[in-house]
């Protein structure tokens, strides 16, 4: 909960700040995004090979196949064998569960640095969850006998892939936090608020989400149903929340939805 709700000199002004909305940002945008309580670490995994020095990264690239992905295509789907791990060198990935309902939740999106396909990564069960491309994707592909290997011969990797792991762990740990703790209602404004602080932009005491996100997405991260959302939606606005146009959120009472997760405003 960490969206500045104070105005800056220049906001109070006669003159008000120009709004620069040229470049909308297409949901996740070029850092991960799962649902969590604050924006704080949601890139952390993203870092995980980062104590390779650049041979050891030469020699982990040189033993793994690059893949090509086209936005829409599954990259791994649930119920498939596992066999290795998948480092995204470039794209936008949404890792999400199917219910036998047929009913999506989106666990998390992930974007260049991390990688995907756990836990089994060394072969052995089925995934279950999907993986598909959001955009153009460079998948750097491990087969679970090389990354044995690579874990053996390469202590270093080792550590920086348990470190991976532990990040992908905090992650699901804040998800299944959020899922069981807090109301459906409080996950959609705390769902807004971190999209104002990653993708926000000042507009007086405003503040204009600058991304492209649907109420669909909405509904698969929150754990609720599009009819929901938008039902939500149009109650913020005509409790003077928000402001929804065919482009934008604009979150006019930041406040308001800040109260509304701490519950203090209830």
């Amino acid at each position: 909960m960490s969206l500045d709700v104070r105005a800056t000199a220049r906001e109070t002004s006669r003159h008000e700040p120009v709004i620069d909305l040229r470049r909308q940002v297409v949901l996740p945008g070029d850092q991960a995004l799962f649902l969590s309580e604050s924006v704080e670490g949601l890139d952390e995994g993203a870092h995980f090979l980062d104590a390779l020095t650049p041979e050891e990264q030469e020699r982990l690239r040189s033993h793994g196949r690059r893949l090509p992905f086209l936005p829409g295509k599954a990259i791994f789907t649930q119920g498939d064998a596992h066999g290795g791990i998948f480092i995204i060198e470039a794209g936008q990935v949404r890792v999400f569960y199917t219910a036998p309902s047929g009913r999506e939740i989106t666990l998390a999106y992930w974007t260049a640095g991390h990688f995907i396909g756990g836990p089994e990564m060394t072969g052995g069960g089925a995934h279950i969850w999907s993986a598909e491309a959001l955009s153009d994707c460079r998948i750097l592909f491990l087969p679970a006998h090389t990354l044995k290997t690579l874990l053996v011969e390469m202590p270093t990797f080792a550590l920086s892939l348990l470190q991976g792991l532990a990040a992908k762990g905090r992650c699901y740990s804040a998800m299944a936090q959020m899922l069981g703790t807090r109301s459906v209602i409080e996950r959609l404004a705390q769902f807004l608020i971190n999209l104002g602080d990653l993708h926000g932009v000042r507009d007086g005491r405003a503040i204009i989400i600058n991304a492209k996100v649907t109420h669909d997405q909405i509904a698969a991260m929150v754990g609720s149903t599009r009819q929901w959302v938008t039902m939500m939606m149009k109650r913020f606005q005509k409790d003077g929340l928000l402001t929804v146009t065919p482009r934008h959120i604009r979150i006019e009472r930041p406040q308001a939805l800040l109260d509304m997760v701490s519950k203090t405003g209830r």
